[in-house]
């Protein structure tokens, strides 16, 4: 052991671990790549793998499809950027939940403890109901502009309180409760009912209007943001065994920390603001992952962003087919399922012990 506790380089416990991420890697690779070309043949039109390589292969500029131009708009349109978008989202937030749960040391931290998600539900109610930016501003745009206020909030308050983990985490709860006062507030006493049924529907996360910008920006922030925790990989490693044990192997402490929070903060808002709120993606599977993998980061964060990409995809495949022609809102299911894996971790994780 060294003198934080971690196994040795070179130990035969770390060379499995680092035999095992790229197999887990290769798997997650070629899961996620059969579960969207599956997934995008699920629906009310009958459409096969074939027909879906076919308009792709020919939107990519590499020649024509015999598939008719309503099967084309189905794929091309609808289909597929909803189901890149799901694996995208599932990736996100699975990344996110890895580095908060390690950065924060709190294995209940999840992409939405920093008051983004409230923040960003205030602000797509605001420009829905109330009609704030006169037009200009979109229902995204608003929902991102009150994720970063919220995010700002949670900042200044952690900051003026001291900066410690337990303060972030306190002001992000506070800064959650104070936004999702307001967006209850402003939907009882401003929205028809109507209008509150919409709100309430992408509140609980939805992707029906998934289009190939939301895809672009999603997959652009995500990959940028997956870098930069890449980097930061051995630094999550110190973290793991608290602030003064990560500041005694040279770690700038409060620099790491704000760069990464606000990383985080950065791919939460995005995507909620694209599909709203969607939650237990970040809690359970980065605890189902490192029984995987282990704990190291390097192989943790790949590994997350595969697995939370195909999970959210077969979620949202069940969300818009299983009570076909009405769509369950993604949020719902992966409650209904992401409380009993929970539960099961949680108590996989006390046997251990």
């Amino acid at each position: 052991m060294t003198a934080v506790g971690r196994v040795a380089p070179g130990t035969p416990g770390t060379r499995a671990a680092g035999r095992r991420h790229p197999a887990w890697a290769a798997a997650g690779i070629v899961a996620l790549c059969a579960s969207v070309a599956v997934a995008v043949t699920i629906g009310p039109a009958d459409i096969g793998v074939g027909d879906v390589w076919s308009v792709v292969v020919a939107h990519l500029g590499g020649g024509t499809t015999d598939v008719t131009p309503i099967r084309d708009g189905i794929v091309w349109d609808l289909r597929l950027p909803r189901t890149l978008l799901a694996a995208v989202c599932g990736a996100g937030l699975a990344v996110c939940g890895a580095v908060l749960q390690s950065l924060l040391r709190n294995p209940l931290a999840d992409p939405f403890v920093l008051g983004v998600s409230s923040g960003a539900s205030t602000g797509a109610v605001l420009v829905v109901v109330l009609g704030v930016g006169g037009g200009a501003l979109s229902v995204s745009g608003g929902a991102f502009a009150g994720a970063v206020c919220s995010f700002a909030l949670v900042m200044l308050l952690s900051h003026s309180l001291g900066g410690t983990t337990d303060r972030v985490i306190l002001a992000g709860v506070a800064a959650m409760q104070l936004f999702s006062a307001l967006t209850s507030f402003v939907v009882m006493t401003a929205a028809d009912a109507e209008t509150t049924r919409g709100v309430l529907f992408w509140l609980l996360g939805s992707l029906g209007g998934a289009g190939w910008t939301d895809v672009w920006t999603g997959a652009g922030v995500l990959v940028l943001v997956l870098a930069v925790c890449l980097g930061y990989a051995r630094t999550l490693d110190a973290f793991a065994f608290g602030q003064d044990a990560a500041a005694t192997l040279g770690v700038r402490v409060t620099r790491t920390r704000l760069v990464l929070l606000c990383a985080t903060a950065l791919l939460t808002a995005t995507l909620v603001a694209s599909v709203g709120a969607i939650g237990f993606v970040g809690l359970v599977l980065p605890h189902a992952v490192r029984a995987l993998t282990g704990p190291g980061h390097a192989g943790l964060l790949p590994v997350c962003a595969l697995a939370g990409a195909v999970f959210l995809v077969w979620v949202d495949t069940l969300a818009r087919t299983v009570l076909e022609p009405q769509e369950v809102p993604v949020g719902v299911v992966t409650s209904l399922i992401g409380v009993p894996a929970f539960i099961i971790v949680l108590y996989r994780t006390r046997r251990a012990r």
